[in-house]
């Protein structure tokens, strides 16, 4: 009787010992997942701030949490093509799972560093010129995304700049090479337009604070004169430059997204930022549960917003058309 016993404990061990490791596996919490963001501007820039924070809502409405399935490490270039590099190795050093590259910069010195680890970009304006993927419908690597500009958008900034100023003789446009590499193929679009016009048409590079308040000053010295800010990153992280100049020197500006209207700039016309890192989540998403960049198509903006500050056009003499107010997006009084 005593043995009979002793096999019933010992099948009830066993059995537990059985069942052990299923319960074990089963209340295991899940497999970490890491993600590398490399933002182009500072970490302070107020716009870039809100982009990420709706990036990271969308993921986590996906079914990703911080710190439960979710690892994300920031980092934030400044605008600076030097830094953006070392950002870039040390990314792709810490072997996430896929990295957010933000605008041309930050992908050019991804695509240096990997050619293996996925990478979703998005505010990039021309992914197959740059390489970054074979085609829009077939990106064919590691790399996909959201583009964010259309080049005939060149002939919209132009038309709408002599709308708001019938007067305009002269616009010059504003960029940085560095980071805006693919700057020809807006200047072709917009001497087009520029011809159509009569207006003469003045492209300027510039490199730091002091090259933009030339290139500024010397358009303002005779009337007739107008700008056209590029899409480009330095342009961007010199926003409230570029804008206190223009102001100073009393000239219609136009801009390519809505923050420059709304820290001061007369209008703005392009696509909805934040609309392009909500859709990045999803795709961040589809490539953790494993799909692939090259199966992935690039997708163009899909939003574009028309922003008039007419605070800033009372300050610059110019009455806004009724016909341009009528189709704005959003009016700031």
């Amino acid at each position: 009787m005593a043995i009979e016993i002793g096999r019933r404990e010992f099948i009830a061990v066993l059995g537990g010992a059985t069942a052990w490791p299923l319960s074990a596996r089963a209340q295991q919490p899940e497999r970490m997942r890491r993600i590398g963001v490399l933002m182009t501007p500072a970490e302070n820039d107020p716009d870039a701030r809100s982009g990420v924070e709706v990036f990271r809502q969308g993921l986590h409405e996906l079914g990703w949490s911080e710190g439960r399935n979710l690892q994300i490490d920031y980092r934030w270039g400044g605008g600076d093509v030097g830094r953006i590099k070392v950002f870039a190795k040390e990314l792709v050093d810490l072997s996430p799972d896929v990295i957010v590259g933000h605008s041309t910069p930050s992908v050019v010195a991804l695509r240096q560093e990997t050619r293996s680890i996925p990478i979703v970009f998005l505010t990039v304006t021309d992914p197959v010129g740059q390489g970054f993927v074979a085609s829009l419908a077939h990106p064919g690597g590691n790399i996909t995304g959201f583009q964010v500009f259309e080049f005939s958008l060149g002939t919209k900034w132009m038309e709408t700049l002599k709308q708001i100023a019938p007067s305009l003789g002269r616009v010059a446009t504003i960029f940085n090479p560095e980071t805006a590499p693919y700057y020809p193929l807006y200047l072709r679009t917009i001497e087009k337009a520029a011809s159509s016009f009569a207006v003469e048409l003045i492209a300027v590079e510039v490199h730091d604070d002091a090259e933009i308040e030339r290139a500024i000053s010397t358009l303002a010295r005779e009337p007739g004169g107008g700008l056209i800010v590029f899409p480009d990153t330095f342009n961007a992280v010199h926003r409230r430059t570029i804008i206190a100049l223009v102001e100073r020197y009393r000239l219609p500006a136009i801009y390519y997204f809505r923050y420059f209207a709304t820290e001061g700039g007369l209008i703005s016309y392009g696509p909805d930022e934040i609309d392009l890192f909500r859709r990045t989540a999803t795709y961040v998403d589809l490539i953790l549960k494993g799909a692939k960049p090259s199966d992935l198509p690039v997708q163009q903006p899909t939003k574009f917003e028309l922003v008039i500050n007419l605070k800033t056009a009372k300050a610059l003499g110019l009455t806004i058309p009724p016909s341009v107010l009528a189709i704005a997006d959003e009016v700031i009084e």
